[in-house]
Protein backbone atom coordinates (compact mmCIF):
# COMPACT_ATOMS: atom_id res chain seq x y z
CA UNK A 1 0.00 0.00 0.00
CA UNK A 2 1.23 3.51 -0.86
CA UNK A 3 2.72 5.91 1.69
CA UNK A 4 0.70 8.72 0.09
CA UNK A 5 -2.26 9.65 2.29
CA UNK A 6 -5.72 10.32 0.89
CA UNK A 7 -8.07 12.73 2.68
CA UNK A 8 -11.82 12.17 2.63
CA UNK A 9 -14.91 12.48 4.81
CA UNK A 10 -17.08 9.65 6.06
CA UNK A 11 -20.38 10.73 7.58
CA UNK A 12 -18.95 14.27 7.63
CA UNK A 13 -15.93 13.20 9.71
CA UNK A 14 -12.48 13.79 8.12
CA UNK A 15 -10.13 10.81 7.84
CA UNK A 16 -6.78 10.17 6.16
CA UNK A 17 -5.86 6.70 4.92
CA UNK A 18 -3.10 5.34 2.63
CA UNK A 19 -3.71 5.51 -1.10
CA UNK A 20 -5.23 2.24 -2.29
CA UNK A 21 -7.38 1.77 0.80
CA UNK A 22 -11.03 0.87 0.32
CA UNK A 23 -13.98 2.70 1.81
CA UNK A 24 -14.50 -0.23 4.22
CA UNK A 25 -10.96 0.19 5.53
CA UNK A 26 -11.39 3.95 5.89
CA UNK A 27 -14.70 3.50 7.71
CA UNK A 28 -13.12 0.96 10.09
CA UNK A 29 -10.56 3.57 11.07
CA UNK A 30 -13.43 5.77 12.28
CA UNK A 31 -15.20 2.78 13.91
CA UNK A 32 -18.05 2.80 11.41
CA UNK A 33 -19.01 -0.80 10.63
CA UNK A 34 -20.13 -1.43 7.07
CA UNK A 35 -21.86 -4.82 6.73
CA UNK A 36 -20.32 -7.29 4.27
CA UNK A 37 -21.04 -10.82 3.08
CA UNK A 38 -18.83 -11.56 0.09
CA UNK A 39 -15.85 -9.74 1.63
CA UNK A 40 -13.30 -11.60 3.78
CA UNK A 41 -9.92 -10.22 4.89
CA UNK A 42 -8.10 -13.39 3.77
CA UNK A 43 -9.48 -13.24 0.21
CA UNK A 44 -9.44 -11.09 -2.89
CA UNK A 45 -12.16 -8.49 -3.29
CA UNK A 46 -15.29 -9.61 -5.15
CA UNK A 47 -17.88 -6.88 -4.59
CA UNK A 48 -20.75 -9.10 -5.70
CA UNK A 49 -23.15 -9.24 -2.72
CA UNK A 50 -23.83 -5.47 -2.58
CA UNK A 51 -24.69 -5.50 1.13
CA UNK A 52 -21.84 -3.04 1.73
CA UNK A 53 -23.25 -0.27 -0.50
CA UNK A 54 -22.58 3.34 0.52
CA UNK A 55 -23.56 6.73 -0.87
CA UNK A 56 -20.88 8.93 -2.41
CA UNK A 57 -21.64 12.57 -3.00
CA UNK A 58 -21.87 13.25 -6.75
CA UNK A 59 -22.02 9.57 -7.75
CA UNK A 60 -24.95 8.36 -9.86
CA UNK A 61 -25.28 5.05 -8.02
CA UNK A 62 -24.45 3.51 -4.70
CA UNK A 63 -20.98 1.94 -4.52
CA UNK A 64 -19.71 -1.34 -3.03
CA UNK A 65 -17.55 -0.14 -0.15
CA UNK A 66 -15.43 -3.30 -0.02
CA UNK A 67 -14.28 -2.79 -3.62
CA UNK A 68 -14.30 0.99 -4.03
CA UNK A 69 -10.92 2.68 -3.43
CA UNK A 70 -10.88 6.02 -1.64
CA UNK A 71 -10.21 9.24 -3.54
CA UNK A 72 -9.05 12.69 -2.47
CA UNK A 73 -11.97 14.83 -1.29
CA UNK A 74 -14.47 11.96 -1.43
CA UNK A 75 -17.56 12.35 0.77
CA UNK A 76 -19.11 9.07 1.86
CA UNK A 77 -22.30 8.32 3.76
CA UNK A 78 -22.61 4.86 5.27
CA UNK A 79 -26.03 5.16 6.89
CA UNK A 80 -28.23 7.42 4.79
CA UNK A 81 -31.89 6.53 4.14
CA UNK A 82 -30.97 5.53 0.59
CA UNK A 83 -28.23 3.22 1.85
CA UNK A 84 -30.39 1.58 4.52
CA UNK A 85 -33.22 0.96 2.06
CA UNK A 86 -30.87 -0.56 -0.51
CA UNK A 87 -29.23 -2.85 2.04
CA UNK A 88 -32.59 -3.97 3.31
CA UNK A 89 -33.74 -4.87 -0.20
CA UNK A 90 -30.51 -6.76 -0.89
CA UNK A 91 -30.96 -8.77 2.30
CA UNK A 92 -34.60 -9.47 1.38
CA UNK A 93 -33.54 -10.76 -2.03
CA UNK A 94 -30.83 -12.95 -0.51
CA UNK A 95 -33.36 -14.38 1.94
CA UNK A 96 -35.80 -15.11 -0.87
CA UNK A 97 -33.27 -17.59 -2.27
CA UNK A 98 -32.15 -18.88 1.12
CA UNK A 99 -33.62 -21.84 2.98
CA UNK A 100 -34.17 -20.03 6.27
CA UNK A 101 -34.95 -23.03 8.48
CA UNK A 102 -32.69 -21.41 11.03
CA UNK A 103 -33.63 -23.52 14.06
CA UNK A 104 -32.49 -26.68 12.24
CA UNK A 105 -29.28 -25.13 10.91
CA UNK A 106 -25.87 -26.02 12.36
CA UNK A 107 -24.88 -22.35 12.00
CA UNK A 108 -27.93 -21.03 13.85
CA UNK A 109 -26.73 -18.11 15.96
CA UNK A 110 -23.47 -17.91 14.01
CA UNK A 111 -24.82 -17.04 10.55
CA UNK A 112 -23.86 -13.68 9.07
CA UNK A 113 -27.01 -13.46 6.94
CA UNK A 114 -29.16 -14.23 9.98
CA UNK A 115 -27.42 -11.45 11.90
CA UNK A 116 -28.03 -8.93 9.10
CA UNK A 117 -31.68 -9.99 8.76
CA UNK A 118 -32.18 -9.35 12.46
CA UNK A 119 -30.27 -6.08 12.33
CA UNK A 120 -32.35 -4.72 9.45
CA UNK A 121 -35.60 -6.29 10.70
CA UNK A 122 -36.48 -7.97 7.41
CA UNK A 123 -37.68 -11.32 8.75
CA UNK A 124 -41.36 -10.56 8.10
CA UNK A 125 -40.90 -8.82 4.77
CA UNK A 126 -39.46 -11.47 2.43
CA UNK A 127 -41.83 -11.28 -0.51
CA UNK A 128 -40.54 -14.19 -2.60
CA UNK A 129 -39.63 -17.83 -1.98
CA UNK A 130 -37.25 -18.82 -4.77
CA UNK A 131 -35.56 -21.79 -3.11
CA UNK A 132 -35.52 -24.70 -5.55
CA UNK A 133 -36.55 -28.13 -4.28
CA UNK A 134 -33.48 -29.65 -5.93
CA UNK A 135 -31.22 -27.41 -3.84
CA UNK A 136 -32.59 -28.89 -0.62
CA UNK A 137 -30.88 -32.22 -1.31
CA UNK A 138 -27.89 -32.31 1.00
CA UNK A 139 -24.49 -33.56 -0.12
CA UNK A 140 -23.35 -35.69 2.82
CA UNK A 141 -21.05 -37.94 0.80
CA UNK A 142 -17.93 -36.57 2.49
CA UNK A 143 -17.12 -37.70 6.05
CA UNK A 144 -15.83 -34.15 6.67
CA UNK A 145 -18.02 -31.56 4.95
CA UNK A 146 -21.76 -31.17 4.37
CA UNK A 147 -22.92 -29.02 1.45
CA UNK A 148 -26.40 -27.49 1.36
CA UNK A 149 -27.12 -25.48 -1.81
CA UNK A 150 -30.43 -24.21 -0.39
CA UNK A 151 -28.51 -22.09 2.11
CA UNK A 152 -25.97 -20.76 -0.39
CA UNK A 153 -26.09 -17.00 -1.15
CA UNK A 154 -23.45 -17.27 -3.94
CA UNK A 155 -21.05 -14.88 -2.23
CA UNK A 156 -18.26 -17.06 -3.68
CA UNK A 157 -16.11 -16.91 -0.58
CA UNK A 158 -15.75 -20.70 -0.71
CA UNK A 159 -14.67 -20.62 -4.36
CA UNK A 160 -12.03 -17.96 -3.70
CA UNK A 161 -10.85 -19.81 -0.58
CA UNK A 162 -10.43 -23.09 -2.43
CA UNK A 163 -8.53 -21.43 -5.27
CA UNK A 164 -6.59 -18.60 -3.62
CA UNK A 165 -5.63 -20.15 -0.30
CA UNK A 166 -5.60 -23.84 -1.13
CA UNK A 167 -4.90 -24.09 -4.89
CA UNK A 168 -7.40 -26.95 -5.08
CA UNK A 169 -10.34 -25.59 -7.08
CA UNK A 170 -12.84 -28.19 -5.87
CA UNK A 171 -15.61 -25.56 -5.97
CA UNK A 172 -16.59 -23.29 -8.84
CA UNK A 173 -19.35 -20.97 -10.06
CA UNK A 174 -21.63 -22.46 -12.69
CA UNK A 175 -24.25 -20.79 -14.91
CA UNK A 176 -25.55 -17.22 -14.71
CA UNK A 177 -28.51 -15.24 -13.46
CA UNK A 178 -31.07 -17.10 -11.37
CA UNK A 179 -29.47 -20.39 -12.45
CA UNK A 180 -26.10 -19.51 -10.93
CA UNK A 181 -24.84 -21.95 -8.31
CA UNK A 182 -21.71 -23.04 -6.51
CA UNK A 183 -20.88 -26.55 -7.58
CA UNK A 184 -18.14 -29.09 -8.21
CA UNK A 185 -16.68 -30.62 -11.36
CA UNK A 186 -19.61 -32.03 -13.35
CA UNK A 187 -21.81 -31.63 -10.24
CA UNK A 188 -20.12 -34.59 -8.58
CA UNK A 189 -20.39 -35.08 -4.82
CA UNK A 190 -17.67 -33.60 -2.62
CA UNK A 191 -16.37 -37.07 -1.85
CA UNK A 192 -15.74 -37.72 -5.53
CA UNK A 193 -13.78 -34.62 -6.50
CA UNK A 194 -10.32 -33.35 -5.54
CA UNK A 195 -11.53 -31.84 -2.24
CA UNK A 196 -8.85 -32.18 0.46
CA UNK A 197 -11.44 -31.96 3.28
CA UNK A 198 -9.47 -29.08 4.84
CA UNK A 199 -12.64 -27.14 5.73
CA UNK A 200 -11.24 -23.71 4.96
CA UNK A 201 -14.38 -23.11 2.89
CA UNK A 202 -16.45 -23.72 6.04
CA UNK A 203 -14.45 -21.15 7.97
CA UNK A 204 -15.31 -18.48 5.43
CA UNK A 205 -18.89 -19.43 4.47
CA UNK A 206 -21.20 -16.77 5.95
CA UNK A 207 -24.21 -19.13 6.17
CA UNK A 208 -24.84 -22.84 6.72
CA UNK A 209 -24.21 -23.80 3.10
CA UNK A 210 -20.95 -25.49 4.10
CA UNK A 211 -20.56 -27.03 7.56
CA UNK A 212 -18.68 -29.95 9.09
CA UNK A 213 -20.30 -33.38 9.28
CA UNK A 214 -21.65 -33.56 12.79
CA UNK A 215 -21.08 -36.63 14.99
CA UNK A 216 -22.07 -35.18 18.37
CA UNK A 217 -25.16 -37.34 18.88
CA UNK A 218 -23.24 -40.54 18.16
CA UNK A 219 -20.65 -39.55 20.77
CA UNK A 220 -23.36 -38.69 23.32
CA UNK A 221 -24.91 -42.13 22.76
CA UNK A 222 -21.63 -43.87 23.53
CA UNK A 223 -20.95 -41.71 26.59
CA UNK A 224 -24.35 -42.73 27.95
CA UNK A 225 -23.76 -46.43 27.19
CA UNK A 226 -22.51 -48.14 30.39
CA UNK A 227 -20.95 -50.94 28.37
CA UNK A 228 -18.63 -48.63 26.44
CA UNK A 229 -15.36 -47.10 27.65
CA UNK A 230 -15.06 -43.77 25.86
CA UNK A 231 -11.60 -42.20 25.65
CA UNK A 232 -11.02 -38.74 24.24
CA UNK A 233 -7.85 -37.07 22.97
CA UNK A 234 -7.45 -33.33 22.43
CA UNK A 235 -5.17 -31.75 19.84
CA UNK A 236 -2.76 -28.92 20.75
CA UNK A 237 -4.64 -26.21 18.84
CA UNK A 238 -7.95 -26.94 20.57
CA UNK A 239 -6.70 -25.54 23.89
CA UNK A 240 -6.01 -22.13 22.37
CA UNK A 241 -9.16 -21.96 20.21
CA UNK A 242 -12.01 -23.40 22.26
CA UNK A 243 -12.43 -20.34 24.47
CA UNK A 244 -13.43 -18.20 21.49
CA UNK A 245 -16.71 -20.13 21.18
CA UNK A 246 -17.31 -19.93 24.92
CA UNK A 247 -17.07 -16.23 25.65
CA UNK A 248 -13.32 -15.55 25.63
CA UNK A 249 -11.22 -13.41 23.32
CA UNK A 250 -8.75 -15.00 20.86
CA UNK A 251 -5.43 -15.94 22.41
CA UNK A 252 -6.72 -17.44 25.66
CA UNK A 253 -5.24 -20.75 26.80
CA UNK A 254 -7.90 -22.96 28.39
CA UNK A 255 -6.08 -26.29 28.80
CA UNK A 256 -7.17 -27.00 32.36
CA UNK A 257 -10.77 -25.96 31.76
CA UNK A 258 -10.85 -28.02 28.56
CA UNK A 259 -9.92 -31.15 30.54
CA UNK A 260 -12.43 -30.28 33.25
CA UNK A 261 -15.24 -29.80 30.73
CA UNK A 262 -14.54 -33.17 29.07
CA UNK A 263 -14.66 -34.91 32.45
CA UNK A 264 -17.93 -33.17 33.31
CA UNK A 265 -19.38 -34.25 29.96
CA UNK A 266 -18.71 -37.87 30.96
CA UNK A 267 -15.73 -39.21 29.02
CA UNK A 268 -14.18 -42.16 30.87
CA UNK A 269 -10.63 -41.00 30.23
CA UNK A 270 -9.38 -37.60 29.07
CA UNK A 271 -6.04 -37.92 27.31
CA UNK A 272 -3.77 -35.71 25.23
CA UNK A 273 -2.81 -35.89 21.56
CA UNK A 274 0.38 -34.16 22.72
CA UNK A 275 1.52 -37.59 23.94
CA UNK A 276 1.47 -39.01 20.43
CA UNK A 277 2.81 -35.76 18.98
CA UNK A 278 5.90 -36.44 21.07
CA UNK A 279 5.82 -40.03 19.85
CA UNK A 280 5.61 -38.74 16.28
CA UNK A 281 8.82 -36.77 16.82
CA UNK A 282 10.59 -39.90 18.02
CA UNK A 283 9.45 -41.90 15.00
CA UNK A 284 9.71 -39.16 12.39
CA UNK A 285 13.04 -37.86 13.68
CA UNK A 286 14.49 -41.36 13.64
CA UNK A 287 13.13 -41.90 10.14
CA UNK A 288 14.79 -38.69 8.92
CA UNK A 289 18.14 -39.58 10.49
CA UNK A 290 17.89 -43.10 9.05
CA UNK A 291 17.24 -41.73 5.57
CA UNK A 292 20.20 -39.37 5.90
CA UNK A 293 22.51 -42.21 7.00
CA UNK A 294 21.42 -44.42 4.11
CA UNK A 295 21.91 -41.59 1.63
CA UNK A 296 25.23 -40.26 2.95
CA UNK A 297 26.97 -43.37 4.32
CA UNK A 298 25.39 -46.27 2.46
CA UNK A 299 25.03 -44.35 -0.83
CA UNK A 300 21.58 -45.92 -1.18
CA UNK A 301 20.08 -44.32 -4.28
CA UNK A 302 16.59 -45.57 -3.42
CA UNK A 303 16.40 -43.24 -0.39
CA UNK A 304 14.13 -40.30 -1.09
CA UNK A 305 14.97 -36.80 0.15
CA UNK A 306 13.75 -34.32 1.17
CA UNK A 307 11.46 -36.02 3.64
CA UNK A 308 8.18 -34.22 4.30
CA UNK A 309 5.93 -34.37 7.34
CA UNK A 310 2.75 -36.43 7.32
CA UNK A 311 0.76 -34.93 10.23
CA UNK A 312 -1.74 -32.95 8.14
CA UNK A 313 -4.39 -35.13 6.41
CA UNK A 314 -5.36 -32.24 4.11
CA UNK A 315 -1.74 -32.08 2.94
CA UNK A 316 -1.63 -35.85 2.40
CA UNK A 317 -4.81 -35.72 0.30
CA UNK A 318 -3.35 -32.79 -1.65
CA UNK A 319 -0.06 -34.50 -2.47
CA UNK A 320 -1.94 -37.64 -3.49
CA UNK A 321 -3.93 -35.59 -6.01
CA UNK A 322 -1.32 -33.07 -7.12
CA UNK A 323 2.15 -34.59 -6.71
CA UNK A 324 1.71 -38.39 -6.69
CA UNK A 325 5.27 -38.78 -7.96
CA UNK A 326 6.50 -37.19 -4.70
CA UNK A 327 4.66 -39.56 -2.36
CA UNK A 328 7.91 -41.44 -1.56
CA UNK A 329 9.15 -38.19 -0.01
CA UNK A 330 6.40 -38.27 2.63
CA UNK A 331 7.22 -39.68 6.04
CA UNK A 332 5.59 -43.04 6.70
CA UNK A 333 4.51 -41.85 10.16
CA UNK A 334 0.81 -41.67 10.84
CA UNK A 335 -0.50 -38.44 12.30
CA UNK A 336 -0.56 -38.06 16.11
CA UNK A 337 -4.34 -38.58 16.01
CA UNK A 338 -4.00 -41.94 14.29
CA UNK A 339 -1.04 -43.06 16.39
CA UNK A 340 -3.17 -42.34 19.44
CA UNK A 341 -6.11 -44.30 18.04
CA UNK A 342 -3.97 -47.35 17.31
CA UNK A 343 -2.44 -47.28 20.80
CA UNK A 344 -5.78 -46.65 22.54
CA UNK A 345 -7.05 -50.04 21.40
CA UNK A 346 -3.77 -51.89 22.02
CA UNK A 347 -1.41 -50.42 24.62
CA UNK A 348 -4.07 -48.49 26.58
CA UNK A 349 -6.51 -51.41 26.46
CA UNK A 350 -3.79 -53.74 27.75
CA UNK A 351 -2.83 -51.39 30.57
CA UNK A 352 -6.45 -50.89 31.62
CA UNK A 353 -7.48 -54.54 31.16
CA UNK A 354 -10.17 -53.58 28.63
CA UNK A 355 -11.51 -55.43 25.61
CA UNK A 356 -10.68 -53.10 22.67
CA UNK A 357 -14.07 -53.82 21.07
CA UNK A 358 -15.65 -51.94 23.98
CA UNK A 359 -13.38 -48.89 23.64
CA UNK A 360 -14.76 -45.92 21.74
CA UNK A 361 -11.96 -43.60 20.64
CA UNK A 362 -12.95 -39.94 20.16
CA UNK A 363 -10.68 -37.09 19.13
CA UNK A 364 -11.23 -33.35 19.44
CA UNK A 365 -9.49 -31.71 16.52
CA UNK A 366 -9.12 -28.23 14.97
CA UNK A 367 -9.42 -29.97 11.61
CA UNK A 368 -12.28 -31.31 9.46
CA UNK A 369 -9.86 -33.39 7.36
CA UNK A 370 -9.25 -35.50 10.48
CA UNK A 371 -12.78 -36.86 10.05
CA UNK A 372 -11.76 -38.13 6.62
CA UNK A 373 -8.43 -39.43 7.90
CA UNK A 374 -10.08 -41.48 10.65
CA UNK A 375 -12.17 -43.25 8.01
CA UNK A 376 -9.28 -44.14 5.70
CA UNK A 377 -9.14 -47.94 5.31
CA UNK A 378 -5.47 -48.14 6.29
CA UNK A 379 -6.22 -46.61 9.71
CA UNK A 380 -7.16 -49.89 11.39
CA UNK A 381 -3.84 -51.11 12.75
CA UNK A 382 -5.42 -52.10 16.08
CA UNK A 383 -7.76 -54.55 14.35
CA UNK A 384 -10.59 -52.06 14.72
CA UNK A 385 -11.21 -48.56 13.39
CA UNK A 386 -8.49 -46.81 15.39
CA UNK A 387 -10.36 -43.50 15.83
CA UNK A 388 -14.13 -43.88 15.87
CA UNK A 389 -15.29 -40.26 15.90
CA UNK A 390 -13.67 -36.90 15.27
CA UNK A 391 -15.28 -33.74 16.64
CA UNK A 392 -14.15 -30.24 15.77
CA UNK A 393 -13.37 -27.54 18.30
CA UNK A 394 -16.73 -26.00 17.37
CA UNK A 395 -18.61 -29.26 18.00
CA UNK A 396 -17.02 -29.61 21.43
CA UNK A 397 -18.10 -26.06 22.28
CA UNK A 398 -21.67 -27.04 21.39
CA UNK A 399 -21.49 -30.15 23.58
CA UNK A 400 -20.23 -28.07 26.50
CA UNK A 401 -23.21 -25.73 26.06
CA UNK A 402 -25.61 -28.69 25.71
CA UNK A 403 -24.29 -30.08 28.99
CA UNK A 404 -25.06 -26.79 30.74
CA UNK A 405 -21.45 -26.30 31.76
CA UNK A 406 -20.39 -22.75 32.65
CA UNK A 407 -17.00 -23.07 31.03
CA UNK A 408 -15.34 -19.91 32.34
CA UNK A 409 -16.18 -20.90 35.94
CA UNK A 410 -14.61 -24.37 35.74
CA UNK A 411 -11.62 -25.30 37.88
CA UNK A 412 -8.52 -26.40 35.99
CA UNK A 413 -7.93 -30.15 35.88
CA UNK A 414 -5.12 -32.35 34.59
CA UNK A 415 -5.13 -34.99 31.85
CA UNK A 416 -5.38 -38.60 33.00
CA UNK A 417 -2.32 -40.83 33.05
CA UNK A 418 -1.30 -43.37 30.37
CA UNK A 419 -1.09 -41.33 27.15
CA UNK A 420 -1.93 -38.08 28.91
CA UNK A 421 1.52 -36.52 29.24
CA UNK A 422 2.78 -33.99 26.70
CA UNK A 423 5.67 -31.57 26.28
CA UNK A 424 6.12 -28.07 24.95
CA UNK A 425 7.47 -29.57 21.73
CA UNK A 426 4.14 -31.32 21.24
CA UNK A 427 2.10 -28.20 21.97
CA UNK A 428 3.77 -26.24 19.17
CA UNK A 429 2.51 -28.81 16.66
CA UNK A 430 -0.52 -26.51 16.65
CA UNK A 431 1.34 -23.68 14.88
CA UNK A 432 2.94 -23.63 11.46
CA UNK A 433 6.59 -24.58 11.85
CA UNK A 434 5.90 -26.36 15.13
CA UNK A 435 6.52 -29.90 13.90
CA UNK A 436 9.79 -28.76 12.33
CA UNK A 437 10.88 -27.02 15.53
CA UNK A 438 9.95 -29.98 17.72
CA UNK A 439 11.80 -32.39 15.42
CA UNK A 440 14.94 -30.24 15.37
CA UNK A 441 14.97 -29.93 19.17
CA UNK A 442 15.14 -33.72 19.45
CA UNK A 443 17.17 -34.64 16.36
CA UNK A 444 19.94 -32.13 17.09
CA UNK A 445 20.29 -33.39 20.65
CA UNK A 446 20.34 -37.04 19.56
CA UNK A 447 23.11 -36.32 17.07
CA UNK A 448 25.26 -33.97 19.18
CA UNK A 449 24.28 -34.58 22.79
CA UNK A 450 23.61 -30.85 23.15
CA UNK A 451 20.52 -28.67 22.97
CA UNK A 452 19.80 -27.04 19.66
CA UNK A 453 21.77 -23.74 19.56
CA UNK A 454 18.88 -21.28 19.82
CA UNK A 455 17.91 -19.12 22.75
CA UNK A 456 15.69 -21.04 25.17
CA UNK A 457 14.99 -23.75 22.54
CA UNK A 458 13.04 -21.25 20.42
CA UNK A 459 13.98 -21.95 16.80
CA UNK A 460 12.75 -18.60 15.49
CA UNK A 461 13.70 -19.05 11.79
CA UNK A 462 10.93 -21.62 11.33
CA UNK A 463 8.33 -19.49 13.15
CA UNK A 464 6.15 -16.82 11.57
CA UNK A 465 3.28 -16.48 9.13
CA UNK A 466 5.15 -16.12 5.84
CA UNK A 467 3.77 -18.64 3.36
CA UNK A 468 7.11 -20.41 2.84
CA UNK A 469 10.03 -20.17 5.26
CA UNK A 470 13.52 -21.62 4.96
CA UNK A 471 16.29 -22.20 7.50
CA UNK A 472 19.72 -23.80 7.64
CA UNK A 473 21.21 -25.35 10.76
CA UNK A 474 24.87 -26.40 10.72
CA UNK A 475 25.54 -29.58 12.70
CA UNK A 476 28.80 -29.56 14.67
CA UNK A 477 30.27 -31.62 17.50
CA UNK A 478 28.48 -34.84 16.59
CA UNK A 479 28.57 -38.02 18.61
CA UNK A 480 30.78 -40.75 17.10
CA UNK A 481 27.88 -42.77 15.67
CA UNK A 482 26.60 -39.65 13.87
CA UNK A 483 29.98 -38.37 12.67
CA UNK A 484 28.84 -38.54 9.05
CA UNK A 485 26.65 -35.49 9.82
CA UNK A 486 29.56 -33.40 11.10
CA UNK A 487 29.55 -30.05 9.34
CA UNK A 488 26.38 -30.83 7.39
CA UNK A 489 24.17 -27.81 6.74
CA UNK A 490 20.70 -29.13 7.45
CA UNK A 491 18.34 -27.32 5.06
CA UNK A 492 14.70 -27.19 6.07
CA UNK A 493 11.56 -25.51 4.77
CA UNK A 494 8.08 -24.82 6.16
CA UNK A 495 4.88 -24.12 4.22
CA UNK A 496 1.32 -23.53 5.43
CA UNK A 497 -1.75 -23.17 3.25
CA UNK A 498 -1.85 -25.46 0.23
CA UNK A 499 -1.19 -22.68 -2.28
CA UNK A 500 2.20 -22.25 -0.59
CA UNK A 501 2.72 -26.01 -0.39
CA UNK A 502 2.14 -26.20 -4.15
CA UNK A 503 4.74 -23.50 -4.76
CA UNK A 504 7.29 -25.25 -2.53
CA UNK A 505 6.76 -28.76 -3.86
CA UNK A 506 6.81 -27.57 -7.45
CA UNK A 507 10.28 -26.14 -6.80
CA UNK A 508 11.34 -29.47 -5.24
CA UNK A 509 9.90 -31.50 -8.12
CA UNK A 510 11.57 -29.29 -10.71
CA UNK A 511 14.87 -29.45 -8.77
CA UNK A 512 14.89 -25.69 -8.28
CA UNK A 513 15.16 -26.08 -4.51
CA UNK A 514 17.01 -28.57 -2.32
CA UNK A 515 16.21 -29.46 1.30
CA UNK A 516 16.60 -32.28 3.78
CA UNK A 517 13.31 -31.88 5.65
CA UNK A 518 10.03 -30.09 4.86
CA UNK A 519 7.00 -29.38 7.04
CA UNK A 520 3.67 -28.78 5.33
CA UNK A 521 0.39 -27.88 7.02
CA UNK A 522 -2.72 -27.60 4.89
CA UNK A 523 -4.29 -24.69 6.73
CA UNK A 524 -3.23 -21.04 7.04
CA UNK A 525 -1.27 -20.68 10.25
CA UNK A 526 -1.18 -24.45 10.68
CA UNK A 527 -3.62 -26.35 12.90
CA UNK A 528 -4.48 -23.21 14.86
CA UNK A 529 -6.19 -22.01 11.67
CA UNK A 530 -7.80 -25.38 10.96
CA UNK A 531 -11.16 -25.89 9.30
CA UNK A 532 -12.76 -26.89 12.61
CA UNK A 533 -11.62 -23.92 14.66
CA UNK A 534 -13.94 -21.14 15.90
CA UNK A 535 -15.25 -18.67 13.33
CA UNK A 536 -14.33 -15.99 12.33
CA UNK A 537 -10.74 -16.39 11.28
CA UNK A 538 -8.30 -13.70 10.20
CA UNK A 539 -4.58 -13.04 10.18
CA UNK A 540 -4.86 -11.15 13.45
CA UNK A 541 -6.79 -13.93 15.18
CA UNK A 542 -4.37 -16.58 13.94
CA UNK A 543 -1.44 -14.53 15.22
CA UNK A 544 -3.01 -14.31 18.70
CA UNK A 545 -3.55 -18.07 18.69
CA UNK A 546 0.10 -18.61 17.71
CA UNK A 547 1.29 -16.41 20.58
CA UNK A 548 -0.84 -18.51 22.95
CA UNK A 549 0.70 -21.72 21.57
CA UNK A 550 4.25 -20.50 22.19
CA UNK A 551 3.35 -19.20 25.65
CA UNK A 552 1.98 -22.66 26.51
CA UNK A 553 5.23 -24.24 25.31
CA UNK A 554 7.44 -21.97 27.39
CA UNK A 555 5.31 -22.53 30.48
CA UNK A 556 5.69 -26.31 30.53
CA UNK A 557 8.38 -28.07 32.60
CA UNK A 558 9.41 -30.40 29.75
CA UNK A 559 9.88 -28.95 26.26
CA UNK A 560 11.61 -31.77 24.34
CA UNK A 561 9.74 -34.82 23.05
CA UNK A 562 12.43 -37.35 23.93
CA UNK A 563 12.20 -36.30 27.59
CA UNK A 564 8.48 -37.13 27.91
CA UNK A 565 8.44 -39.81 30.66
CA UNK A 566 5.36 -41.53 29.26
CA UNK A 567 7.01 -41.75 25.84
CA UNK A 568 10.13 -43.27 27.43
CA UNK A 569 7.88 -45.73 29.26
CA UNK A 570 5.89 -46.86 26.24
CA UNK A 571 9.07 -47.71 24.35
CA UNK A 572 10.29 -49.67 27.37
CA UNK A 573 7.03 -51.52 27.99
CA UNK A 574 5.45 -51.90 24.57
CA UNK A 575 7.01 -50.45 21.43
CA UNK A 576 10.65 -51.41 21.88
CA UNK A 577 12.42 -48.74 19.87
CA UNK A 578 11.59 -46.09 17.22
CA UNK A 579 11.11 -47.68 13.79
CA UNK A 580 11.01 -51.10 15.45
CA UNK A 581 8.70 -53.88 14.32
CA UNK A 582 5.76 -52.98 16.57
CA UNK A 583 6.18 -49.26 15.88
CA UNK A 584 6.05 -49.94 12.16
CA UNK A 585 2.94 -52.05 12.51
CA UNK A 586 0.99 -49.56 14.63
CA UNK A 587 2.43 -46.11 13.97
CA UNK A 588 3.41 -46.13 10.28
CA UNK A 589 1.39 -46.53 7.13
CA UNK A 590 3.78 -48.96 5.42
CA UNK A 591 7.22 -50.39 5.91
CA UNK A 592 8.76 -48.55 2.96
CA UNK A 593 8.11 -44.95 1.82
CA UNK A 594 7.65 -46.02 -1.78
CA UNK A 595 4.72 -48.19 -0.75
CA UNK A 596 2.73 -45.34 0.82
CA UNK A 597 0.21 -45.22 -1.96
Amino acid sequence: MSNYMVNLKINNIPVSVPEGSTIVQAANKLNFRIPTLCFHPDLSVAGNCRVCVVEITGARALAAACAMPVAEGMEVFTNSAKVRTARKHVIELLLSEHNADCTKCFKNGHCELQELAAEYRVGDHVFLDLVKASDKILDISSPSIQKDNSKCIRCQRCVRTCEELQAVGALAVACKGDHQRITTFMDKSLHNVVCTNCGQCINRCPTGALVERNYMEEVWDHINNPFKHVVVQTAPAVRIGLGEDLGLEPGHRVTGKLVSALKHIGFDSVLDTDFTADLTIMEEGTELLTRLKKAIVDKDETVTLPMTTSCSPGWIKFIEHTFPELLPNVSTCKSPQQMFGALAKTYYAQKKGLDPKNIVSVSIMPCTAKKFEANRPEMRASGYQDVDYVLTTRELAMMIKQAGIEFTKLDDMHYDSIMGEGTGAAVIFGATGGVMEAALRTAYEIVTGREVPFNNLNITPVRGMEGVREATITITGTRPEWSFLEGVEMKVAVAHGLVNAKELMTAVRDQKASYHFIEVMACPGGCLGGGGQPIPTSADIREKRAQAIYAEDEGLPIRKSHENPEVVQIYKDFLGEPLGHRSHALLHTHYKPRKRY
